[in-house]
């Protein structure tokens, strides 16, 4: 796959096929891809032959690594906060959509990609899938739902340990956690996928479409979602965010001072 467009998307057998295409980057996101996502997943809910929709990145090392850093470096508060809802504008997408939403996760599914992970219906891994809100190691936090669906999924204290300390789940640790349903060794992942999705396109679509209703209409996002984009944005204004950045640009290990406002 090329990288000219950022995302991929595709019909096939009644599945909507959305692929994450920045593989030099590890598929790490930018606006332009949310808007994309966005688009596609607009068209799939509209289009009467999608019956099920994919979600998997280009390449073998990476689902999604999580929202660009060098891009995140540039953004005022205000900028951030509005990065933050355009990415929740998207995942809620992922959730009402009355379709299922498989995530094929190949590789890392960090920061962002993490949570665009948690906010599909059925998550299977490969055995090279690695998971983690590692946000904090750049001074932040989750800001695309992580700090709302992550703890749903895992439980409070799991969803502190990954979220307050960044810490990385391989991929048998994340089936454990409940955050996969199922691993699979890399030479199946495609087949396990692809017989995942047929069954999902294949089933009772009234039906499925209920269940997910029902299951998602306790999760009250909307005020917690409004509440985590004030911290995300409010959070470019710390001394720790820049020095996160500039540790992660340089290949150090960060030292946060825990200041409240960014240095000059």
């Amino acid at each position: 796959m090329s990288e000219e467009k950022p995302v991929l998307s595709r019909i096939e057998d009644g599945v909507c096929w959305i692929t994450l295409n920045r593989p030099a980057k590890l598929n790490t996101i930018v606006p332009e891809m949310l808007d994309l996502m966005s688009e596609a997943l607009d068209r799939a809910e509209v289009d009467g032959t999608v019956r099920c929709v994919a979600i998997t990145g280009a390449g073998d090392r990476a689902f999604c690594a999580g929202a660009d850093v060098s891009f995140l470096s540039t953004l005022s508060v205000e900028d951030a906060k509005a990065f933050s809802r355009r990415g929740h504008r998207t995942f809620l997408k992922i959730l009402r959509i009355p379709k299922p939403v498989v995530a094929a996760v190949n590789g890392y599914a960090l920061g962002g990609g993490c949570e665009l992970a948690v906010a599909c219906d059925i998550r299977i891994a490969s055995e090279k899938a690695r998971f983690g809100q590692t946000e904090i190691n750049l001074g932040l936090i989750p800001g695309w739902g992580g700090t709302q669906l992550l703890p749903k999924i895992v439980g409070t204290a799991k969803a502190k340990e990954l979220i307050l300390m960044g810490a990385t789940l391989n991929a048998n640790e994340a089936l454990q956690a409940g955050i996969v349903s199922k691993v699979v060794t890399a030479d199946k992942f495609s087949d396990e996928v692809k017989a995942a999705v047929g069954i999902l396109a294949n089933g009772p679509r009234i039906a499925i479409a209920e269940a997910k209703k029902l299951i998602n209409a306790g999760l009250s996002l909307e005020a917690g979602l409004a509440s985590e984009a004030e911290s995300f944005g409010r959070l470019f204004a710390t001394a720790d965010m820049k020095e996160g950045v500039a540790a992660f640009a340089g290949k150090r290990k960060p030292v946060f001072k825990n200041n409240e406002v960014r240095a000059a």
